[in-house]
């Protein structure tokens, strides 16, 4: 069943989508903060977004929820990984890579 909500949020995606689009990534924030039910992909790109305006705590919890919601979604592990790089924190950064890539690597393979 559609409900209003489920409109809002689907508005408040798109606005969030075009803000990204064109890099104006403290619009995109607000509107992908305001989705109620918030998919991985908004994840991501609040993720990016928060990378983009050097707030990486925010940026890698946003991909940890990311990974949360789609395990077996390597992007999530690659935006912690950027996240992690920006927070100083280089050889837990290098660890999700690895994870990143061995995960690419079982998917290519199935």
């Amino acid at each position: 069943m559609w409900t209003t909500q489920m409109s809002e949020d689907l508005m408040d995606r798109k606005r969030g989508d075009k803000a990204f689009q064109t890099k104006d990534f403290n619009v995109a924030i607000e509107f992908y903060t305001s989705v109620t039910k918030a998919s991985p992909a908004v994840y991501a790109r609040r993720c990016f977004c928060y990378l983009m305006n050097n707030i990486a705590d925010a940026a890698l919890r946003d991909a940890m929820h990311a990974e949360v919601l789609l395990p077996q979604w390597s992007t999530a592990l690659f935006l912690q990984a950027a996240a992690l790089f920006s927070l100083g924190m280089e050889n837990d950064a290098n660890e999700m890579l690895k994870d990143g890539s061995m995960l690419e690597n079982q998917i290519k393979e199935n």
